[in-house]
C-alpha cells in the first residue's frame, strides 16, 4: 500500500458523544435482526412472493455495493492509470469499500429466507455456473477478502508501532483479581508485535496480486447486478429493462464510487477538524463528467432505438422516477465540468451528492421501484426492515469512526505539505461560508 508515513491516525477520543448515539442506532437495528432469526423473516418484512426481495437486497447489495465502489474506483485511478498522486486516499476508501461489502454480506444472511442453507454455497457440487445471482456472490465474497487482505498492512502498522496503552488501561481498571500478570502481557504483546514486524514486508510483496483481484471482481459482479434483471423483462418496466443493464451497472458504480471517495473526504475532514484535500479532490472530480456523460448517452441511445423517449417523458409514476435520476446525475455531473465549482468543497460536496443519490436512485428504480411482478402484489417496507438497514449503515459509520483512531488511515496532512484549514478554525475567522469556500488557508499542525 506504498509507503505507510503517507497515513496517520485520528487523534482524540473514540467514545464521544456520536459513538454513543451512532450505537444506540447500530443496537436498535441488531434487535430487529435477532427478532428475524428467533420468529422468522415475515415477522420483520413485508416481503413475499411477488416481492421476493426488498430494501435490504435493494439498498444493501444493489446499491450499498455500489456506494463502497470507492476503493476500486480510486484504485482504478491509481494503478491503472499510475496517477500516484491519489495514493493517499486510497486507505480510507479501502475501509470504506470493506465495510459496505462486509456488510452486504451479512444483509444477505439476514434476508435469506431459510439461512440454515447457507452452507451449500461453500459445496462445490451444488454451485450454479451459469447463475447470475452466483457469480455476484461469489465475487463479493472474494473481494470483500480482499479487501482486508488490502487493509490489513495499516493493521500491522498500528501494532508494530503500538505501545498498547490502551490495552494496559484496560488491565489497570480491571479488578486485580482477575486482571492478568502484566509481565506475562507483556511478553505476549511483544511476540503479537514481532509477528506484525515480520508479516508486513511479506504481504506488501504480494499485495500486488490481491490490488488486481481488487480492480478484477468488482467489474465482475457489478456487472452482473444488472444481468440479474435481464432475465425479468415482463416485470421491469421498458424505461429500465434493456440489455445494456450490464454497461450501466458497471457505470454506474464508477462514478458513484469516485463521488463516494469525495464525499467521504470533505465529511471527515469538516468532522474531523483536517485539513481539506481540495487539490486532490478537484482533479478526482474532472474524471467524473466523463463517466457520467457515457453513462447518460447510453441511457438516452438506448430509449431512443427502443422508442421509450416518450414514456420516458409521459409524466405518469414511473417516468417522473426516471427523470429524477437522470437529472440528479445529469445536474451533479454539470457542476463539475466548471474548474472554479470543482474547487471549492461546497459545490464539491453539493455536486458528489447529487450524483450519488441520482446513482442509487437508478439502482432503486431498476431492482424495486421499476419492478412490478403483476397485480395484487404490493410492496413497501416495515419498520422493522428500514431499522436493520438504518442499524447496518450507522455501523458502517461506527466501524469508519473507531477504525480511523485505531489505524493510520487518513492521509498525512504533515506529510503532504498541508492543504486547507480545518473548516471549524476557518468558519471562526470567516464564517460558515467561508469554511467551505476558501481555497487557500494555512494549515494547522496536528
Amino acid at each position: 500500500m506504498g509507503n505507510h508515513e503517507e497515513y496517520q491516525k485520528l487523534e482524540g477520543k473514540i467514545f464521544t458523544k456520536s459513538f454513543f448515539i451512532l450505537l444506540s442506532v447500530v443496537l436498535l437495528g441488531f434487535y430487529f435482526v435477532g427478532v428475524r432469526y428467533v420468529k422468522g423473516i415475515g415477522a420483520v418484512s413485508n416481503m413475499s412472493d411477488g416481492y421476493p426481495w426488498g430494501i435490504w437486497i435493494t439498498y444493501d447489495v444493489a446499491t450499498g455495493t455500489a456506494i463502497a465502489c470507492g476503493g476500486y474506483a480510486v484504485a482504478i485511478l491509481v494503478y491503472i492509470r499510475n496517477r500516484m498522486q491519489y495514493h493517499p486516499m486510497i486507505r480510507s476508501a479501502i475501509l470504506t469499500s470493506m465495510f459496505g461489502y462486509g456488510l452486504a454480506g451479512f444483509s444477505v444472511m439476514v434476508d435469506l429466507g431459510r439461512p440454515w442453507n447457507a452452507y451449500n454455497f461453500f459445496i462445490p457440487s451444488k454451485w450454479q455456473a451459469n447463475s447470475a445471482m452466483f457469480e455476484v456472490a461469489l465475487c463479493v465474497m472474494a473481494y470483500s477478502t480482499v479487501l482486508i487482505l488490502e487493509f490489513l498492512p495499516a493493521i500491522l502498522t498500528s501494532i508494530e508501532q503500538s505501545k498498547w496503552d490502551r490495552m494496559n488501561a484496560v488491565r489497570n481498571w480491571l479488578h486485580p483479581k482477575i486482571a492478568p500478570d502484566q509481565k506475562s502481557m507483556q511478553d505476549k504483546l511483544e511476540m503479537v508485535r514481532l509477528g506484525a514486524v515480520w508479516l508486513k514486508p511479506r504481504l506488501n510483496k504480494v499485495l500486488i496480486f490481491f490490488i488486481v483481484l481488487g480492480i478484477t471482481l468488482p467489474t465482475m459482479h457489478q456487472s452482473s447486478l444488472g444481468s440479474l434483471l435481464l432475465i425479468a423483462s415482463t416485470k421491469l418496466h421498458p424505461l429500465w429493462h434493456t440489455g445494456f443493464l450490464p454497461l450501466l451497472f458497471l457505470l454506474n458504480c464508477v462514478f458513484i464510487g469516485y463521488a463516494i471517495a469525495i464525499l467521504e473526504s470533505i465529511i471527515s475532514s469538516y468532522s474531523f477538524k483536517r485539513p481539506f484535500e481540495t487539490e486532490e479532490l478537484s482533479g478526482l472530480a474532472a474524471l467524473i463528467p466523463f463517466v457520467t456523460v457515457i453513462w447518460l448517452c447510453v441511457v438516452i441511445g438506448d430509449l431512443a432505438y427502443r422508442g421509450q423517449i416518450g414514456a420516458a417523458l409521459k409524466g405518469d409514476f414511473y417516468s417522473g422516477w426516471f427523470l429524477t435520476e437522470f437529472l440528479l446525475v445529469a445536474s451533479g455531473s454539470l457542476l463539475l465540468f466548471f474548474k472554479k465549482l470543482r474547487r471549492s468543497p461546497r459545490w464539491l460536496f453539493t455536486s458528489a451528492s447529487l450524483i450519488v443519490l441520482g446513482g442509487a436512485l437508478y439502482r432503486f428504480n431498476v431492482y424495486l421501484i421499476g419492478f412490478n411482478p403483476g397485480q395484487g402484489w404490493r410492496y413497501f417496507p416495515s419498520f422493522a426492515e428500514v431499522m436493520v438497514t438504518v442499524g447496518i449503515v450507522a455501523l458502517e459509520v461506527l466501524g469508519y469512526k473507531v477504525f480511523v483512531a485505531l489505524f493510520p488511515v487518513l492521509p498525512n496532512t504533515s506529510a503532504h505539505g498541508g492543504g486547507h484549514a480545518p473548516a471549524k478554525k476557518a468558519a471562526a475567522k470567516h464564517g460558515k461560508k467561508a469554511a467551505l469556500d476558501v481555497p487557500h488557508a494555512p494549515v494547522e499542525a496536528h
